[in-house]
């Protein structure tokens, strides 16, 4: 994350915080720690004071081993930390220009482990939110809390809702789907209730009566019953095909119209996102096969925006489809990092029964093979790397997805395109919230146009305060301002 010989080209920032520590261990130290542990993680520099313009340069630590036992002595107390999520190769001692300091790598933690909190009181806990680092609110404690749960959060069962909630065409067309999907299946001859509770859509309560579980409540429910138990419960699809008007084409959970629930939300959305995708002719038994790899990479992503998504959490689902890019942004944080996403191979949903009942459709992928798909459907097109963006208060995620050729955007360039530019905004976006700092090259190579294009865009994002720019010449860096 950081090159210590260059230590002038960094300035502090969301993931790095630099320490005078001349007097001591820092009191401020617990609060930063406790603050990239909940966040994105960082590195902590003790012995490392700023310049006039932000630059940091080493001083030289007079007993860096004393404040290296007394760091692990406390991180190891749970009445100064609530968990030490550390191991002996994050904290180091390094030598920059002949000085001693102390360099504390600290990671994200695991959902298990948060809120890290200090002081022995949960309400002592810390994000990180650009140079500084503030006090959890309470809606991001209490998120954290059902994050931090072994059983996915849509397993409750709701015992003040009946049966009467679920949406009787919802229901019948899913089980319908599963029929196609799993002919013969043990479950198909079931009435519905016990069909409901072999599904885990719902539960049996402690009054002995069948009642949904949150899950099934998402999935199957009626709009107006799902917001009695998720008040912020709203999905939002959008067709923006113009600068002119704010939407095109525009779904609503509260409409009215519809049942507004995530199954019949996401085939309704599919339906819209699929209409311009490119399909090749191909005969297959005497049928004409329409799915391809992409089609097949959006039904993922879309799937696992809504399995993913924090429905306690403020903002809704929202789907913006536009002729150049597809954003889905869901409420909630990453439960896993976003490398060991794209690495595949496990699997941590909020939603895991939800999760299965897609599966159930042969929708979604259990395995962890997902996102790796998509990051690979997406290159052997040639289109510009998925972008992932968090960001916090209150807590979002959001995946952006450029649908055009490589070609066909440097084109579109050179004509000064607006959209364009709106695509490769939104990707920079993503691309700089998951690192540190980025170099023109490196944009470069995310956006497959030149270095002096790629500095061009990146001026504009300089003008528009959302990028700033460190160093000079082949040393100038770029980060998000925030």
């Amino acid at each position: 994350m950081i090159d210590l010989t260059n230590l002038d080209n960094y300035r502090e920032n969301n993931r790095i915080e630099a320490k005078k520590a001349l007097g001591g261990l820092p009191h401020s130290i617990w609060e930063t720690y406790s603050a990239f542990a909940n966040t994105l993680g960082g590195i902590i520099l003790l012995g490392v004071m700023e310049n006039k313009d932000k630059s940091l340069y080493a001083i030289d630590l007079p007993e860096p081993e004393k404040l290296v036992k007394e760091f692990w002595d406390l991180v190891n107390d749970t009445k100064k930390a609530s968990v030490n999520i550390l191991s002996d190769k994050d904290v180091t001692i390094e030598t920059v220009d002949g000085k001693h300091i102390v360099v504390i790598r600290v990671p994200r933690a695991g959902r298990a482990y948060k809120p890290v909190y200090v002081e022995g009181n949960p309400l002592n806990s810390y994000r990180r939110n650009g140079e500084g680092d503030y006090k959890c609110t309470d809606e991001e404690l209490k998120a954290m809390y059902r994050d931090a749960s072994v059983r996915t959060q849509d397993m409750l069962v709701l015992e003040k809702l009946d049966l009467a909630v679920f949406n009787a065409e919802s229901l019948r067309s899913y089980r319908q789907r599963m029929r196609l999907s799993r002919p013969g299946h043990v479950w198909d001859t079931l009435e519905n209730a016990d069909f409901l509770i072999k599904l885990g859509a719902a539960g049996i309560g402690e009054d002995g009566k069948k009642h949904p579980t949150c899950a099934g409540l998402l999935m199957f429910g009626n709009e107006y019953e799902i917001v009695r138990e998720f008040p912020q419960f709203f999905l939002d699809y959008r067709e923006e095909h113009d600068d002119i008007h704010r939407w095109t084409d525009r779904i609503v959970s509260s409409s009215g119209d519809w049942s507004g629930n995530v199954y019949d939300f996401y085939f309704r959305v599919y339906n819209k996102l699929q209409l311009d995708l490119k399909t090749p002719f191909e005969m297959r038994g005497g049928f004409r096969i329409d799915d391809t790899p992409v089609h097949k990479a959006i039904r993922e992503a879309l799937a696992n925006c809504l399995v993913n998504a924090d429905y306690y959490g403020r903002g809704g689902v929202v789907v913006v489809k536009k002729r150049d890019m597809i954003t889905l942004t869901n409420p909630g944080n990453f439960r896993i990092g976003i490398d060991e996403a794209k690495s595949g191979g496990f699997s941590d949903p909020r939603n895991g029964a939800m999760l299965k009942f897609f599966n159930l459709i042969d929708i979604g992928e259990r395995a962890g093979s997902g996102i790796p798909n998509i990051y690979r459907v997406w290159h052997d097109q040639k289109w510009a790397e998925p972008a992932f963006s968090q960001s916090f208060d209150p807590d979002r995620i959001t995946l952006s997805l450029a649908i055009s050729n490589a070609s066909d955007k440097k084109q579109a360039i050179k004509t000064g395109d607006k959209k364009i530019y709106g695509v490769q905004k939104e990707l920079i976006i993503g691309f700089l919230t998951d690192r540190s700092f980025a170099k023109a090259a490196d944009i470069a190579e995310l956006l497959n146009i030149s270095p002096q294009r790629a500095r061009a865009v990146l001026s504009k994002l300089i003008a528009e305060d959302i990028v700033i720019a460190e160093g000079a010449n082949r040393n100038r860096t770029y980060k998000l301002k925030y």
